[in-house]
């Protein structure tokens, strides 16, 4: 039980650093933050591999229950932003989101 929570916690540490470090250039392209959001983007795709290589098990099985957790997290950061959080407020709007 304690390696499932390990694993869980790093999957999540890691889905985290790659959303930080794909949506920091993002908001530059768009001109919605300066130049300087590029450093800690570098840095959190950096710390992104970084925690890939922590992780246990087969590659193949590994990345399959990250992109689980990826999914996951992805949708707490979309439900997180005020125009679509309002929209994915209630589960069923999330399960008929098209």
């Amino acid at each position: 039980m304690e390696m499932a929570i390990k694993t869980v916690l790093l999957f999540s540490a890691t889905a985290i650093a790659e959303i930080v470090g794909c949506y920091l250039p993002y908001l530059w392209l768009q001109g919605r933050a300066g130049a300087w959001v590029l450093v800690p983007a570098a840095l959190s795709l950096v710390v992104f591999v970084w925690l890939l290589n922590l992780h246990p098990s087969a590659a193949g099985r590994t990345y399959a229950a990250y992109g689980c957790i990826y999914v996951a997290t992805a949708l707490l950061w979309l439900a997180s932003v005020p125009i679509v959080g309002t929209y994915l407020a209630t589960p069923w709007r999330l399960l008929a989101w098209q």
